[in-house]
This record gives C-alpha cells, sequence and structure tokens, in this order.
C-alpha cells in the first residue's frame, strides 16, 4: 500500500467513526431515554442482600426506551446501591445531565461488608458515550434525589443521618445550599420529590413511618414541621402531577400485604386520603406521566428465602387506575425476582422495570387494560436505580 493509499485510508476510518459516533449522539437527542443506576457489589443469597464475592464496578447506564424497544447506547462507572428507594436518579429538565447518589460503599476495613456513602455524581448525557462530570458529597446513606421543574435546585434524601441535602443547580453546575434535620439517624429520610409549582416538597421516613413536609422559596428549603402518616415504612414516593402523590409503604417484611396511599395535594392541608394493599413490599411507585395511573413493583415474597412461607417465585408489576382519590386495580404481570424501580414513557404507554436478581430490564405495552411485554435487556450489573426526565 502506497503512503498516498495509506494516508486516504486512515481519513475515510475517521470520518466512518466521526460519522458513527455523531449518529450514535444524534440517536441520543432524539431518544426517548432511561438512566440506571446499576449496583456491582450486592446479591441475594437465600433471602438475605449480601456482597458478592468478586464485586463488580457500579455503574450508570444510558437507555433508548423509543416505542417500548429497549437498547443501551451508552455507561459509565459511578457510585450507585441498591439500598434506598430506586429513585436514587434523577434527570435535569433539558435532559443534559443526570445525578445518581451512592448509598453505600464497600467497607475498607472489611470488604465483605458495606457501610453508608454520600456520594452524588453528576453524569454528562449529551457527551457519547457518558461522562462524569463531577462527584459531589450530600449525606450518609445519601438515597433519593430530585431536580425541581425549573431545573434550579436538586435534593438528596440522606438515609443514615435524618437529613435533607439542598443542591443549587445553575449553568448545569450544582452548588451545596445545607442540610435540614428533620430526624435522628434512624428516621431514614428515603426520597424527597418537589410539588408540581416547586413550593414544596414531601419526604418519606421509613425508619419512623412519616412523611414531611417542607416549603420552598427560592433556594431556601425548610422542614414545614408538619409530617404525614400513610403506612408502614413510607419509602418511596412520586409526585408527577399537580394534583396527587403516591407513596409506598414498603412495611415490615413480616409476609404480610402492604399498601400504596394517594396524597392530595389540591386539599388545603395536604392529606392522605386513600390506602390500598398491593401485596408484600411495594418497592416502587411511579405515576404516568398523563396523571392516570400509578405502576407498582411489588416484591410479592421473591426477596425472601426459598424455604420461606411467604416466598413466591416472581415479583409482580401492578397498574392502578388513578381517578380522583379512587385507586383502583386494572393489570398486573409477573416480573423477576428482587425487582426494583420501573419508568413510563412519555406517552404513557409503555412501562419499563428492573430486576436484580436477572439483572435485567423488562419493558411492557399498556393499552390501559393490559401489560404485555415487548424486549428485554440484559445489564452486566444488577439495576437498581431509574429515572427519565419528569414531564
Amino acid at each position: 500500500m502506497t503512503a498516498a493509499l495509506r494516508k486516504r485510508t486512515r481519513r475515510a476510518a475517521c470520518a466512518l467513526i466521526s460519522t458513527s459516533l455523531a449518529s450514535l449522539a444524534n440517536l441520543a437527542a432524539h431518544a426517548e431515554i432511561v438512566v440506571t443506576a446499576n449496583d456491582g457489589k450486592m446479591v441475594l443469597e437465600n433471602g438475605s442482600a449480601v456482597v458478592r464475592k468478586q464485586p463488580l464496578p457500579d455503574t450508570v447506564s444510558v437507555i433508548d426506551f423509543t416505542d417500548g424497544a429497549l437498547k443501551l447506547l451508552g455507561e459509565v462507572p459511578a457510585p450507585a446501591s441498591v439500598v434506598g428507594p430506586p429513585p436514587s436518579v434523577a434527570i435535569a429538565p433539558d435532559g443534559a445531565f443526570a445525578l445518581v447518589t451512592g448509598a453505600m460503599k464497600l467497607d475498607p476495613a472489611d470488604p465483605a461488608k458495606t457501610v453508608p456513602d454520600d456520594k452524588l455524581s453528576v453524569i454528562d448525557l449529551k457527551s457519547t458515550p457518558p461522562k462524569v462530570l463531577t462527584t459531589l458529597q450530600a449525606g450518609a446513606g445519601a438515597a433519593g434525589v430530585s431536580i425541581n421543574r425549573a431545573g434550579t435546585l436538586a435534593l438528596v434524601a440522606n438515609r443514615s443521618e435524618g437529613t435533607v441535602s439542598v443542591f443549587t443547580i445553575s449553568g448545569g453546575t450544582l452548588a451545596p445550599a445545607g442540610k435540614i434535620q428533620l430526624g435522628d439517624a434512624k428516621s431514614g429520610p428515603s426520597h424527597a420529590v418537589f410539588s408540581h409549582d416547586g413550593a414544596t416538597a414531601l419526604v418519606t421516613r421509613d425508619g419512623d413511618s412519616k412523611i414531611s413536609l417542607l416549603t420552598v422559596d427560592g433556594s431556601k428549603v425548610e422542614y414545614a414541621k408538619r409530617d404525614l402518616s400513610a403506612g408502614i415504612r413510607p419509602y418511596d414516593i412520586d409526585l408527577t402531577g399537580s394534583a396527587a402523590a403516591i407513596v409506598g409503604n414498603v412495611g415490615a417484611s413480616s409476609g404480610d400485604n402492604d399498601s400504596i396511599s394517594l396524597i392530595d395535594m389540591t386539599a388545603r392541608p395536604i392529606r392522605v386520603v386513600t390506602t390500598v394493599s398491593v401485596g408484600q413490599t411495594p418497592e416502587a411507585v411511579k405515576m404516568s406521566p398523563d396523571g392516570s395511573h400509578v405502576a407498582v413493583t411489588v416484591m410479592n415474597g421473591s426477596n425472601k428465602a426459598p424455604g420461606s412461607p411467604f416466598f413466591n417465585d416472581f415479583g409482580l408489576l401492578k397498574v392502578y387506575r388513578i381517578s380522583g382519590t379512587d385507586l383502583t386495580p386494572v393489570a398486573e404481570a409477573k416480573i423477576g425476582h428482587w425487582c426494583q424501580g420501573m419508568a413510563w414513557s412519555k406517552d404513557s404507554k409503555y412501562v419499563v422495570a428492573q430486576c436484580m436478581v436477572e439483572n435485567e430490564l423488562i419493558a411492557f405495552s399498556f393499552d390501559g387494560k393490559a401489560l404485555n411485554r415487548t424486549s428485554t435487556l440484559k445489564m452486566q450489573v444488577s439495576p437498581a436505580g431509574i429515572r427519565t426526565a419528569e414531564p
């Protein structure tokens, strides 16, 4: 091969690579994006979460969920954890970046154990592949995270110290803006969500079974000294629309049926108005973007030891219709074991669920009456947190 031919070949290869990367970036820009946080440390053995004999790196994955088909677009190493509710991911309203928390890390003194971590990673979703822009400190046991719809504030619930961390956002840059003390270290703040207008926020506390109300005025966030009562151990909470919030009450893991509750955000003062039984351990709750349904991942005993009388060899994805303050079951489908969070498509026609044991995502179509599987995506490590950009 002549020198001139080698030079032309190199130019053609570079052009092809550039075109491929541009095509991938263009796909990511127009795709319906789901971000998952994946825990490489933990596995389920005989009903107990234990550290892997050979831990793998935690990762954050960017996935195309267009039309119910799952396709991995990119992945980056970053701290993540199965401990805490599945909304350990939040996406900026403009889709430019994601926030991912890491509630637990391997104990430096004993790598067969874990200890609370405080990491908050900022992930650039516009780059190909995605990359970590910066890593910040929240509080011990940093778990559920949310960004307000104005894109100016973020809240992180710190399960191991009884606080909520506040961050301001400007130009895509986060800055710590203090902490709010809600209870002692055992109160277990798990997830924080903003109201649709951004003037209030709700924080679940699975340690003492409270839901705390916060007031928001610009960058000033304060505990309103008012708590709501829904069920035993409120854990995940979602507030997609302006009329209602949904909370999952995970219970005492004693084999009893647990519940989800509807909070009327239009009442003055706001209050819990409806609670319905859904089965063992509702790990995650998520309202459809159109506000008409709520999806629930129910452990259904799939995370218990096979010898337990409460064990079932599958979890459940359930959908309930929201009619005013009523919750009515409309569909359910079997899923895997120790399943975590789920996310809806923007048009409310598809939903995707995460399962830890199977290391997979499962997508379903939903027509208002039934759930039908559309695709699956195998992951290298266990998917534990999930979010799309809030509508």
